[in-house]
């Protein structure tokens, strides 16, 4: 062991430039696995050091199409190796014991064919933690032969993962082994040796990191049996102090390494995203400093469920790797040469900056990201689309190989990507439906985020901030059925776990629909209920020869792509942009006092400084909903389906945000409140679009943030902003056209234009216009929401100075016919309207009123409109709404239930011909 530590410690070889942290395909390839040397000894040419990717995720794992695209990518940026640990793949860690198909085995050499192609090692993991019997030797046996049927395949180097599993030993295990350490070890040190002692053999502990360690690291009993009795030429694997580690001192790993007897290996967790379904991680490599580098066996990063988000993690991971690929320790001195040239331009680059000044001379972060995002912005423009299905098959289906008789794997591998250029988007007549979230969670916490300071503070706590029940994913009835005739009663509980089949390309191809095609089944329960099936059908706008198009597309650019980095940036922290609208959206909320509508003594330089940061903060979110559209336009779809339910996300609360502020500066009253909330963590989403729904009145509503993208990406955008008096004729419109929507009788004449306005909405428009939004597209104004914060002396007014000038523009008709359901509103205006028990207003004081035209088909900005309206109305101390809703029209009751609203239960006092439905705010 310890000529392997003066190994890792060997000193840059001389004339042997270091390469640049800058200088992209200039830099030099990483260091292979060196040929021919035994455990412990001292290596010829360049030390061994592991760097790449490990696919270990919870969720869907890629696709081969997309592991090939990584192995192409890894040689191109010098990155050297993969490790394959897809957590629900069948038969990777639910089902371990089960060989692989036939067309699973053809896969998978020819993945291992390609990774061997591209000089990538290929790792296979195996994870037997879950169910396995240590002392079993019949289990043993399968694991072994599990490995050797791999082993055929071409596959020289193996992990074993013990991760995320319980603690405790079975009584067969507890007769046999002192402890689960030796347990792991014993069949760990087994398979190593009964494998050839492979040069390449990973071990992933129940501990592998500083916070599961028991009582700590440097005591853990656990740790010490680990590296006293594994065999040396066995490497750890170790994720930091903590699953995701914001840092790794270099004296944490340090005494890891002095536990373990060995340097680890890193599993970085930094960018990955599976404990939490609303967060994605394009910020650069960071907080590991490059000194790690001559101090650790390898890294692997395990980022991103979503393939084509990991352009920037896996980039910049292998920036900082070549930094100091030849492991320079501190204490050796730096020439005049390039390094100095380097560290000169990295301390240029971080002048000003906000980021630490403790970055080491080799490597930045902000170049690093500056490098990735530049190359990334050409992958944009490139026109493609993955067929990426992925087809259920499990391991009981599955014909096992016979191990004797496998073939050497072939080398011939072929991939087919279908190519498509995708004209842009501009049609909004999209049937709506629901993508189905492909991450998952894997555990708890998030630091705690005090509502008044916005930055990130140091914390102890893990990025994760909620835990969430895994969701199933659809499955056709067929497959369902021949599950349960297979599968035990026993294993189909634990398939619980969404655990997904390896996919394969021939069954892809023989499917061959694109992912606009196969996406997602529609859920049904979020399709706004105003919408037709004739406006549906519409053909997409296609100019003629003397026509203009309704639109010019507009490249992606870089400063488009610096801001989707920052809106999604790194686990305990936010990019700066993200960070000034934090900030900005705070104060203007919490100085909203000094442009409310009944202030008393008006400052003109704080409302001037008011409404100057308001049009700031404004054309900060204009920027994010015109990267949305840039980026629904690209060319690449392959990269927008990965990226757009996340980008969808935060355009939704980033422009419900500017609304709000919109009207705080033009209709908030003095008396607003915004009170911190008491919610349990799990209330709240993650990310940035979390962030800014905690700074909204109505932060607890997490039904109106949930807003499912449509099933194909569109750049149709629309805004909500203050109603103002000029906006009623196109609200009547709207009013009256949904009003007689799918009546037989259109309830009004020539000579009473206004009728169904005046009764609907004409009061609130009137005396209440201060909760008023309106929604916008190109066309114009195509839905509205209104309100009032309480019903008792908005009624008081409207006897006094609204129901006397319809009284007069609308006479009485005569009771004694059958009136017709004009004269019945007519009636309406001159019979005394009952008033709702007190009992029910001070639950429910606030009355309001929402309805968006049946062309719009996106559901989301219904949920919007609510949460504008809501917002202002809670803001101003109310407790809870309601609405009024005719018995017959089905359609608004459907359409308030979508948006949260509940039948509330008839009381003494409520009127019998509508039902009232309410929502506690």
């Amino acid at each position: 062991m310890v000529q392997k530590d003066k190994t890792l410690e060997t000193p840059q070889v001389d004339g042997e430039p270091s390469p640049s942290p800058v200088s992209g395909e200039g830099c030099a390839e990483a260091p292979g696995p060196v040929e021919g040397s035994g455990v412990g000894a001292q290596p010829t040419g360049h030390r061994k050091f592991i760097s790449g990717v490990v696919e270990g995720f919870y969720g869907r794992p890629w696709t081969m199409e997309q592991r090939k695209e990584l192995f192409r990518r890894q040689q191109k940026w010098g990155l050297n190796t993969y490790l394959y640990a897809p957590k629900d793949d069948y038969k990777h860690r639910m089902f371990w014991r089960e060989l692989y198909s036939v067309e699973e085995a053809e896969q998978l050499m020819t993945l291992i064919s390609s990774a061997k192609e591209h000089g990538i090692e290929f790792i296979y993991a195996i994870s037997p933690g879950l169910d396995i019997t240590f002392s079993n030797q019949k289990e043993v046996a399968a694991l072994k032969r599990k490995l050797d049927q791999v082993s055929h395949f071409g596959c020289k180097s193996f992990a074993l993962l013990f991760d995320d599993i319980d603690h405790n030993m079975c009584p067969a295990d507890k007769e046999v082994f002192s402890s689960f350490a030796h347990a792991q070890v014993s069949i760990t040190n087994e398979i190593f040796q009964y494998l050839g002692e492979p040069e390449t053999f990973l071990f992933c502990p129940t501990e592998y990191c500083g916070t599961f360690c028991y009582p700590s690291v440097s005591q853990s009993p656990y740790l010490h049996t680990v590296g006293e009795k594994l065999l040396p030429g066995i490497e750890v694997m170790w994720t930091g102090p903590k699953v995701v580690s914001k840092d790794i001192p270099v004296e944490s790993i340090e005494e890891v390494s002095k536990i373990l007897r060995r340097s680890p290996v890193i599993w970085d967790n930094f960018h990955a995203n599976d404990y939490d379904q609303k967060r994605l991680f394009l910020g650069p490599y960071k907080g590991r400093s490059t000194e790690l580098i001559p101090r650790l066996k390898g890294v692997l990063t395990n980022p991103n469920c979503e393939f084509e988000s990991n352009f920037v993690a896996i980039h910049t991971l292998a920036t900082w790797y070549k930094s100091n690929m030849n492991g320079v320790r501190k204490d050796v001195v730096m020439t005049d040469g390039e390094d100095s040239t380097v560290s000169i331009q990295i301390k240029l680059e971080n002048e000003g900056s906000d980021e630490e000044l403790e970055t080491d001379m080799l490597y930045s972060p902000q170049l690093a990201l500056k490098l990735a995002l530049t190359e990334w912005l050409g992958e944009f423009g490139v026109p493609h689309q993955y067929n990426s299905r992925q087809v259920p098959q499990s391991g009981a289906k599955s014909s096992v190989i016979d191990v004797s008789s496998m073939a050497a794997p072939a080398l011939c591998s072929s991939t087919t990507v279908t190519t498509v250029f995708q004209q842009p988007i501009m049609s909004p007549a999209i049937p709506p439906l629901c993508l189905d979230p492909h991450s998952h969670p894997m555990a708890k916490r998030q630091e705690d985020v005090d509502e008044v300071e916005v930055e990130k503070k140091d914390s102890d706590e893990e990025p994760m901030e909620m835990v969430v029940e895994k969701q199933d994913e659809p499955e056709s009835a067929a497959e369902a059925d021949a599950e349960d005739k297979l599968v035990s009663p026993i294993l189909a509980e634990k398939m619980a776990e969404d655990l997904k089949p390896m996919d394969t390309d021939k069954e892809s191809l023989a499917e061959s629909k694109s992912p606009e095609e196969s996406i997602q089944e529609d859920l049904g329960s979020d399709i706004a209920p105003m919408q037709t099936d004739d406006q549906l059908k519409q053909d997409v706008f296609v100019p003629g020869p003397n026509e203009k198009p309704l639109f010019i597309i507009e490249p992606l650019t870089l400063d488009d792509l610096s801001l989707l980095a920052e809106l999604f940036y790194l686990p305990y922290e936010h990019g700066p942009k993200a960070v000034q609208m934090l900030k900005e959206f705070n104060w203007l909320r919490a100085n909203s006092s000094v442009v409310s509508v009944n202030c008393k003594r008006r400052e003109p330089e704080k409302v001037a400084e008011w409404q100057s940061r308001a049009d700031k903060f404004e054309e900060m979110c204009c920027s994010v909903i015109q990267m949305f559209t840039r980026l629904s336009n690209s060319a690449n779809r392959t990269i927008l389906y990965d990226l757009y339910s996340y980008i969808w996300d935060i355009k939704s609360i980033i422009s419900m945000v500017k609304s709000f502020v919109q009207w705080l500066g033009c209709r908030s009253q003095s008396s607003a409140q915004f009170l911190k909330g008491d919610q349990e963590p799990w209330a709240f989403r993650g990310g940035l679009a979390g962030e800014f729904q905690r700074l909204l009145p109505i932060d607890g509503a997490n039904d109106l943030f949930f807003q499912p993208p449509p099933s194909m990406p569109t750049s149709k955008i629309y805004s909500i902003r203050p109603y103002f008096p000029k906006d009623e004729t196109a609200v009547y419109k709207i009013c009256k056209e949904m009003y007689s929507e799918g009546m037989e009788e259109v309830p009004l004449s020539d000579q009473d234009p206004d009728l169904i306005g005046d009764r609907l909405v004409g009061g609130l428009l009137t005396l209440s216009p201060d909760y008023g939004f309106v929604l916008e597209d190109e066309e114009g104004i195509c839905g509205y929401a209104v309100g009032t914060v309480d019903v008792k002396p908005f009624i008081k007014k409207c006897k006094l100075n609204w129901i006397p000038f319809m009284q007069e523009k609308y006479h009485k008709p005569d009771d004694q016919k059958d009136l017709t359901e004009a004269e019945k509103m007519m009636l309406s205006f001159h019979e005394e309207e009952e008033g709702l028990p007190e009992s029910f207003l001070s639950n429910f004081p606030s009355l309001i009123k929402v309805d968006i035209h049946a062309k719009v088909t996106d559901p989301s900005v219904a949920k919007s409109m609510m949460g504008c309206l809501l917002s202002s109305l809670k803001a101003n101390g109310s407790l809870g709404a309601f609405c009024k809703v005719r018995q017959t029209d089905k359609r608004m009751l459907d359409f308030y239930s979508k948006l949260g609203c509940f039948e509330v239960a008839k009381m003494e006092g409520f009127p019998k011909d509508v039902i009232i439905m309410g929502r506690s705010l």
